[in-house]
């Protein structure tokens, strides 16, 4: 059996402070309320997405791995992670803003939840008026001083709120405190986890339960980095129908292209599968004159068993990640 571009059909996820955007924005089809995650890429226990359409519809990631090893994933990627997908891919809308967390290490998640740890990144689709994130500390805390603002519900006066609008980035290491903030709709690129420790809440009520969410401060204490940064926000440029660099990090490389022509791909020197997700416009993309499409809000999976790749649009945005 060929292996040939994977679409997967997206698991849609209840969030209590989830919006619409997902359908009116990114045309997703779903009826529940509150829709706050489509999780586009998934190998999550219990959250496997699976293949849409084609000869391998309704294979797993993890079956696609076990039937085609280093030819689906990459030969270096197999054999650093077997049959585990290190990437877990969302599209993310907040219309009220997401609680303040952090997400522990590789080392500490493996100890307490047998997972990986969750290094994530985000690109901004759409931002309303006055949207932002927050991402980090304006100031320097010790563990004392932190835990007094908590006792006190001060912490969100400590931390950096940034306006944001599209196609701002950001990194988000772990041990780094962050909120998602009313009003934006993002892409989200992160290690396989869905391990967050959650430190303040705004005192609010999820309607389905009708309870206070849990909060996770003992575990997140020694979590947390407290060191302050000059700068939060990737900065980056864009040259046209090439690859720019986004965000590289040990556990995830996002590219950007900006297409407006056809653009031919060699990946041959990328020992790892490659995933598109289109963040603008629509693109065609031709792997061995079959022709496959992605438009706003769609993702793609390469397998590394694909080396040459034409794509073609008249206006579109694509964030290019691989491992």
């Amino acid at each position: 059996m060929k292996l040939y571009p994977l679409k997967f059909t997206p698991i849609f996820k209840y969030r209590i402070w989830g919006g619409e955007k997902l359908k009116t924005e990114l045309n997703k089809k779903y009826t529940a309320e509150n829709t706050g995650e489509s999780w586009e890429i998934s190998d999550v226990s219990g959250d496997e997405t699976i293949v849409e359409e084609g000869s391998l519809q309704g294979k797993t990631l993890k079956e696609l791995t076990q039937q085609f090893k280093g030819d689906f994933v990459g030969n270096a990627v197999y054999e650093k992670f077997g049959e585990e997908f290190p990437m877990l891919i969302k599209f993310i809308d907040a219309k009220t803003p997401l609680s303040i967390q952090v997400h522990p290490s590789n080392e500490i998640a493996k100890k307490r939840h047998n997972s990986f740890g969750k290094n994530e990144m985000w690109y901004v689709m759409q931002a309303d008026t006055n949207a932002e994130l927050i991402v980090g500390f304006d100031e320097k805390l010790s563990t004392e001083s932190y835990k007094k603002h908590l006792e006190n519900n001060t912490i969100l006066d400590t931390m950096h709120h940034e306006n944001v609008k599209k196609g701002d980035t950001f990194y988000i290491p772990t041990g780094r405190v962050h909120a998602i903030g009313a009003g934006v709709l993002l892409a989200e690129i992160q290690q396989t986890s869905d391990v967050t420790y959650r430190i303040y809440d705004y005192d609010r009520i999820d309607a389905k339960t009708g309870e206070k969410r849990d909060l996770h401060n003992d575990l997140a204490i020694d979590v947390i980095d407290f060191e302050t940064h000059e700068n939060y926000k990737t900065a980056y440029q864009i040259e046209k129908n090439i690859s720019n660099k986004l965000v590289h990090s040990p556990y995830f490389k996002t590219n950007i292209l900006e297409i407006n022509t056809n653009v031919e791909k060699d990946y041959s020197n990328i020992d790892s599968f490659v995933i598109y997700m289109c963040v603008e416009g629509s693109v065609e993309i031709i792997v061995e004159n079959e022709s496959y499409k992605i438009n706003n809000g769609e993702t793609i999976l390469l397998p590394a068993a694909i080396n040459s790749v034409d794509l073609k649009s008249e206006n579109a945005k694509i964030l290019e990640v691989y491992y």
